[in-house]
């Protein structure tokens, strides 16, 4: 399969969520489902990065594409908890 389904991004944006959330630890509200929703959307945004830069496309689940899905997902976790910190102060 020389693209990823729809599928197997979700499914791979749920490990990358998952992974961001055990590398960053902390209370978020919406639990483990804004977690996942975080994860598949990190997924999309380190494919976007990835390929923007010139990186090639993703078209696999390899090493390579799960660090900038977890990079992904880490850097949308830090904008929500900053932006719900915003919220709250």
């Amino acid at each position: 399969m020389e693209h990823m389904s729809w599928i197997s991004w979700i499914v791979f944006g749920l490990l990358a969520g998952a992974l961001a959330k055990w590398i960053m630890p902390g209370k978020d509200p919406g639990g483990c489902f804004v977690t996942m929703l975080i994860g598949i959307a990190g997924a999309v945004v380190g494919g976007f990065v990835a390929t923007s830069i010139g990186w090639g496309s993703l078209s696999g689940f390899d090493i390579r594409s799960l660090l900038l899905a977890i990079g992904g997902s880490l850097i949308l976790l830090w904008l929500y908890r900053l932006i719900l910190k915003k919220k709250e102060g």
